[in-house]
């Protein structure tokens, strides 16, 4: 369905009935994501919301400059369209961006907030710990900084650039598609634009407060990860202030919920139903 909200129309998914999920996607994707999560959380008795974020996909690409991509207006969005669905407590799972709009979120509406699950991505300040290793892979974020060169050289030999960062993505082909459409490929960057800055990244670090107590955190890594170290996830639960579980996928991707699905079902069965 599309959900009219104040500044942008989204393109979500919603369904089963039950304890709310809402599952939250990053980069370059959409709310198609997740639909093998989906498919166990509503058999297993849950309701889910997957929203397809402002920019992404077929919902609104504001125009505005990297501002209208702020993970805060995310966080807005997505507090607006639990308000139109009667969504009053939620689980909270966020995968590579996602990860960090949800922890925004939590940050926004922590006692709404039955528990977090971290795909991929973890704390910021567990990322920048992690050293030269994760910086070294996070190089594409600095390049990404640079409009119409981002750009230029993501799309280049029809996207050749941008496929071999997404070689390991099941979807790869699906998720191209849509970045062909006039802006929505600067839409798409546009949130590391506004979210990480050089300075943020390369700079002095900058202090982020902790996960709040009242939440439950999960934090997931893959191994076959190659954009991100596993202390930048594991170093995580430093930076928790309530509970805290680790856990580790073999044989995986950074796209762990599609190359692993059965895996990642059950980790989040688990820990949904300990936290309902």
């Amino acid at each position: 369905m599309r959900v009219e909200l104040s500044d942008v129309t989204l393109e979500v998914e919603v369904s089963g009935e039950g304890p709310a999920v809402l599952l939250v996607h990053g980069f370059p994707d959409s709310h198609h994501l997740w639909r093998h999560q989906v498919a166990a959380l509503t058999a297993a008795g849950y309701r889910c919301v997957a929203p397809t974020l402002r920019g992404f996909g077929a919902s609104d690409r504001p125009e505005g400059g990297p501002e209208a991509y702020h993970p805060a207006k995310h966080v807005g969005d997505l507090l607006e369209l639990l308000a139109r669905l009667d969504v009053e407590r939620f689980h909270l799972v966020g995968h590579d961006w996602g990860s960090g709009v949800a922890q925004g979120l939590v940050h926004a509406a922590a006692d709404r907030v039955r528990s977090l699950s971290l795909l991929s991505v973890g704390h910021l300040t567990a990322n920048l710990d992690a050293g030269w290793e994760q910086r070294q892979r996070s190089w594409y974020m600095l390049l990404f900084q640079f409009a119409g060169v981002a750009e230029d050289w993501l799309a280049r030999d029809d996207f050749a650039h941008l496929r071999a960062m997404l070689a390991e993505h099941p979807d790869a082909e699906a998720v191209i598609e849509p970045l062909r459409a006039p802006g929505a490929l600067t839409a798409a960057l546009n949130i590391y634009r506004a979210a990480l800055p050089p300075e943020a990244l390369f700079g002095p670090r900058r202090a982020v407060p902790p996960l709040p107590e009242a939440v439950p955190v999960m934090g997931v890594w893959s191994t076959g990860d190659r954009f991100l170290t596993e202390y930048s996830m594991s170093g995580t639960g430093e930076h928790v202030a309530g509970s805290w579980r680790y856990e580790r996928i073999e044989e995986a991707g950074h796209w762990l919920q599609l190359d692993r699905p059965e895996k990642v079902n059950e980790l989040l069965l688990s820990f949904l139903g300990k936290n309902s």
